[in-house]
């Protein structure tokens, strides 16, 4: 065969027909995702296989030999789509995901395809940049400290990790350990304060670093599971040596959101690292209406939030955010020889985060605050806010059912004929009716139907369909 030349590369055309074969695999993919989400965004009713099916659609002896690219995304269409939950649809509450916007979704197209591995400013300079903006962004639009640093994880789970980390670091330094150098072997011992209703990802992040999740001090919380102030006081002046208070933004069943203008300066106060959770509930900051929520959050030393929730990124994406940036590189920075530093202003994305190999998830978080702006980001929220309150309102009015607490954000939970029983069976009703996703949850003791309301794709006549849907399986599950 002759030689073809592309870009200075000699090749040749049977090598030429398999990259073309590659350039088509990626056409019919994109075409595949197209046509999934204009079809599940219009679908009345999304039901799913389970995974057992699914284990048997994609079970098979390894290969021996590869197969050609447009057959193995055919398969893979095939096979996986019935098992796709329809978390982009607008009738999904099942917890508090995002519907990874189209816009998040073209970037990050684009980022898996430019390949970029963000270990350091001289290998991926347009990745690392764009962190920089989309910090800055970020903290603007969460109104936090300017001057904050922050790193682009998984999540909050991760998040609430690297900011416990920073916290370690800098309250065992002020007691005069090093726990970088010298491990938490002999160091002293550290007192952790955390609500009675918080999150399960903030007990591993503990455990992870070494804190342990059933050490902690724990501070009484009210009825929508908010930190009682005076406990947090009284807890705290129980404390003799380092200590770092975990608060949180949203609890995951109420949306309520712990009292910071009170709790931060009695934190301070005391030389207590103030540590928040707020993987959803942090956005309330970027809605005006809705700000009160978290008045005083700004107070504290550190932040974990998602941005695929509320920013309707694409998975995986979520924020460390660090008032102390000495503190939070002095917990995360990587060093070795052939790695080159960041020089002058440059900004090193993995002095922030614990990998050094991940990807660029800068391009999508910047494309989404581009796409929604300052207005865009606050009606989401506010309009989200509002139709959890509507649904939530509505249904606690019929007969039967109760709204557990008031909805305090995005989230509310339902009780049916005060009976784990029934509401256990109005939940497996809703899914099998398959018009809308919700699940149940453990509240104080007893079940309850528990909605979240977080996707950009939801409005107000998506509202109305699964209210009819919920009474629907509810008339059915009394006969």
């Amino acid at each position: 065969m002759r030689p073809a030349t592309g870009r200075g590369i000699v090749t040749t055309l049977g090598e030429e027909a398999v990259m073309q074969d590659e350039w088509t695999a990626l056409e019919h993919a994109a075409a595949h995702a197209i046509a999934y989400r204009q079809e599940t965004g219009s679908a009345e009713t999304t039901p799913v296989a389970d995974y057992a099916a699914m284990l048997e659609a994609f079970a098979a002896p390894l290969p021996e030999e590869g197969d050609d690219p447009v057959s193995v995304i055919e398969h893979l269409v095939e096979a996986a789509t019935p098992g796709i939950r329809a978390m982009t649809g607008p009738r999904f509450f099942g917890w508090v995901i995002g519907n990874s916007h189209p816009t998040g979704v073209a970037a990050d197209w684009l980022a898996s395809a430019w390949g970029q591995n963000v270990g350091n400013v001289v290998a991926a300079p347009a990745a690392s940049a764009v962190e920089k903006v989309a910090a800055d962004w970020l903290l603007e639009l969460l109104d936090l400290p300017r001057d904050s640093s922050m790193g682009f994880v998984t999540g909050a789970t991760v998040a609430n990790f690297v900011c416990l980390a920073a916290a370690r670091s800098e309250v065992l330094r002020r007691a005069g350990w090093d726990v970088e150098a010298d491990g938490m072997f002999g160091a002293p011992p550290i007192d952790v304060l955390i609500g009675a209703d918080a999150h399960a990802t903030v007990f591993s992040g503990l455990k992870y670093l070494g804190l342990g999740a059933k050490r902690v001090r724990t501070v009484e919380t009210d009825a929508a599971g908010r930190m009682l102030a005076g406990d947090f006081e009284r807890v705290l002046r129980g404390c003799a040596g380092p200590v770092i208070a975990i608060a949180q933004a949203g609890q995951i069943n109420t949306g309520a959101c712990d009292p910071f203008a009170e709790i931060a300066p009695l934190a301070r106060a005391a030389g207590a690292w103030l540590h928040v959770d707020g993987a959803f509930g942090l956005w309330a900051q970027a809605a005006p209406g809705r700000k009160h929520l978290t008045a005083g959050v700004e107070l504290a030393d550190s932040w974990a939030t998602d941005g695929h929730k509320w920013l309707q990124t694409p998975y995986d994406c979520g924020f460390a955010i660090v008032r102390d940036a000495e503190a939070h590189r002095r917990a995360m920075a990587i060093s070795a020889s052939y790695l080159p530093p960041a020089q002058d202003a440059e900004r090193d994305p993995s002095a922030y985060v614990p990998e050094l190999s991940r990807r660029a998830r800068g391009f999508a978080t910047w494309a989404m605050i581009r796409r929604l702006g300052r207005e865009g980001i606050a009606e989401l929220v506010e309009r989200n806010c509002a139709l959890a309150t509507h649904m939530g309102e509505t249904l606690g009015g019929d007969d039967g059912v109760a709204l557990v607490c008031p909805v305090a954000l995005n989230q509310f939970m339902l009780r049916f004929g005060d009976s784990d029983e029934a509401t256990l069976a109005v939940v497996r009703q809703v899914q099998e009716d398959a018009v809308a996703f919700i699940g149940a949850a453990l509240w104080r003791g007893q079940w309850v139907m528990r909605v979240s309301v977080s996707s950009a794709a939801t409005h107000l006549a998506d509202a109305e369909v699964t209210i009819a849907a919920v009474r629907s399986a509810w008339a059915k599950v009394r006969g």
